[in-house]
């Protein structure tokens, strides 16, 4: 039997999304910029990363409301039934101007092109259950906490208390701020032309955070000439400053590359990929700087290099638990066990960028993650392995770059509540419409 798509492409593209997402091997963020997403019209783009985003939002919500309407409520459902099933339960439960019958019969469709039509007269049926009860009672309103595995609950009120882990959680559950970093004021006045409105960032002075209108459509997104990055992501290359001799550690997708290429311009630059295909990205979005910023596939836990750098940035790969919003997938994916993991190689490529730094360079370690053990623990850990390693408190550094005007006024107080002890930045999920990030500079001693 012939099955006739009828899907519209903004659920099609959902679908396919969420599928790829289920394997574990991308991030919800990137396919969303991807180019079968950029090419959707506007509104169906808008749709497609409403669906993506709210599904895995709501995923543990969303299964508990399904369960019971199963003939077999434990029972393991395909992946492609699985999603077609949460797709059409979020636009019941969440979306109100969608009609249930338009997102169950798609979702049926969306089962049968999947290739598993006999399980469409059960997803038909549940979902039809789902919508009846929905309209006969009231919903509570979602507790955004129950959106969170309860382990990463525990941990974020152990380390943080209630009240800031009912924050982060909430965040998580949120549609991110949009914030771009701009290349100069005329790249602002030809986005108002073409209807994007633009406010100043929260931070730094050139970020800007879009108001309203299609960021991704206009022609100086296309050419880069503006590009959509978190304020906290330009923060952690503001933060590390200038230099003549620099590393980036772990440089892909390379907007923290652009921004040091960008304060630094007769500075030579390395940036280190391990993946060759991200390091091919990489290449390209830097091919405009090729005769100062050298691209190089290398492991940063496996760097050679002595002495050789002024300043060296490690923004090292993490378990990203600071970017729940943009990427709720992660909180499905990642087990306890992870960060010990993630926390042996954060410590391997920060000795490594030490060796790599000159006597009296400067490395600059990130994460967006929250976790403790790859963010204080690591630092711990590596001075006591390194002794001509020191920290240098990030107070210095927040008042050089407000005196320089790279932060806002607001921007310099606003960071400076967010200081650590031991003088590390912690930028906590949403506190100004951020990720969160953690950033620690240290010295190697003459």
């Amino acid at each position: 039997m012939r099955i006739v798509d009828q899907v519209s492409p903004a659920r099609k593209a959902a679908f396919k999304i969420l599928r790829v997402l289920k394997s574990g091997q991308a991030h919800s963020d990137d396919l969303l910029r991807g180019r079968a997403v950029s090419a959707l019209a506007p509104q169906d783009r808008h749709l497609a990363t409403t669906l993506v985003l709210g599904v895995l939002r709501w995923q543990l919500e969303l299964d508990q409301r399904l369960r019971p309407f199963l003939k077999r409520p434990n029972a393991k459902l395909d992946a492609e039934v699985l999603i077609a099933l949460r797709l059409a339960a979020f636009q019941i439960l969440h979306l109100d101007r969608i009609p249930a019958r338009a997102a169950i019969d798609e979702s049926v469709q969306l089962t049968k092109l999947a290739g598993h039509r006999f399980a469409s007269a059960m997803v038909n049926a549940v979902l039809r259950k789902l919508a009846a009860q929905s309209d006969e009672s009231a919903l509570p309103t979602p507790d955004a906490g129950q959106a969170f595995p309860q382990w990463m609950r525990d941990r974020w009120e152990k380390f943080f208390g209630a009240e800031t882990a009912s924050s982060i959680c909430t965040h998580g559950q949120s549609q991110g701020i949009l914030a771009l970093r701009i290349e100069d004021a005329s790249v602002e006045e030809e986005l108002l032309k073409t209807g994007v409105r633009l406010a100043p960032g929260t931070l730094l002075a050139r970020a800007r955070i879009v108001e309203s209108g299609d960021v991704m459509a206009t022609d100086a997104f296309r050419q880069g000439r503006v590009r959509i990055q978190d304020e906290g992501s330009q923060l952690v290359a503001e933060i590390a400053g200038q230099g003549s001799h620099i590393l980036d550690c772990c440089a892909a997708p390379g907007g923290k590359t652009l921004i040091l290429a960008e304060r630094n311009p007769k500075a030579s630059i390395v940036a280190c990929e391990a993946s060759p295909p991200r390091l091919d990205f990489l290449r390209k979005r830097l091919l405009p700087l090729a005769d100062r910023v050298e691209c190089r596939l290398a492991d940063a836990m496996a760097l050679a290099e002595e002495s050789a750098y002024d300043l060296v940035l490690a923004d090292v790969p993490c378990s990203g638990t600071g970017t729940l919003s943009r990427n709720p997938e992660i909180r499905h994916r990642l087990k306890i066990e992870e960060f010990t993991r993630q926390a042996d190689r954060q410590t391997a490529i920060l000795t490594r960028a030490l060796h790599a730094a000159r006597p009296g360079g400067r490395v600059v370690y990130s994460t967006c993650s929250l976790e403790p053990e790859e963010n204080e623990q690591v630092i711990s850990v590596v001075l006591d392995r390194f002794p001509k390693a020191r920290i240098i408190p990030m107070q210095a550094r927040i008042d050089e770059m407000r005196s320089s005007e790279v932060l806002t006024p607001t921007g310099a107080e606003k960071l400076r509540t967010c200081l650590t002890p031991e003088g590390y930045l912690r930028l906590l999920p949403g506190l100004f419409g951020t990720d969160g990030f953690f950033v620690a500079m240290l010295e190697k001693s003459e």
